[in-house]
């Protein structure tokens, strides 16, 4: 078995931001703008993706799924949006789910969230 590489640790939160195995990397909890406007929030989320993604030597052509969570399910086309101005054509696989999160804010504050697999190769 190869090595499997943790970081972006949170010892209050028992949460790995990255995990590195067998050539995939897991990238979660990525979120950013909260208590703004579900599109800024859509791109804070994915500019936190992007940042976590450099900080090993990727970027977002290198994923190649999403887990996208909402509290509206309704604005997957805010978030279609975003990925068409941000992936270029290179479209990860990806599914949308809605739920209540357990966040500070209530429904003023987080909005969208979203989970990443990108591949090293």
């Amino acid at each position: 078995m190869g090595s499997i590489r943790r970081s972006d640790m949170n010892d209050d939160w028992a949460h790995a931001g990255i995990v590195e195995a067998g050539g995939f990397v897991f990238v979660s909890y990525c979120v950013g703008n909260v208590g703004q406007s579900v599109e800024d929030q859509i791109n804070g989320a994915f500019d936190h993706l992007e940042e976590r993604l450099k900080t090993i030597g990727l970027d977002l052509t290198s994923v190649v799924q999403m887990d996208c969570l909402f509290r509206d399910i309704w604005n997957i086309p805010v978030m279609e949006k975003v990925i068409k101005e941000r992936f270029g054509g290179e479209w990860p696989a990806r599914k949308s789910i809605q739920t209540e999160f357990a966040h500070r804010g209530g429904q003023e504050g987080l909005q969208f969230q979203l989970d990443a697999i990108a591949f090293r190769g």
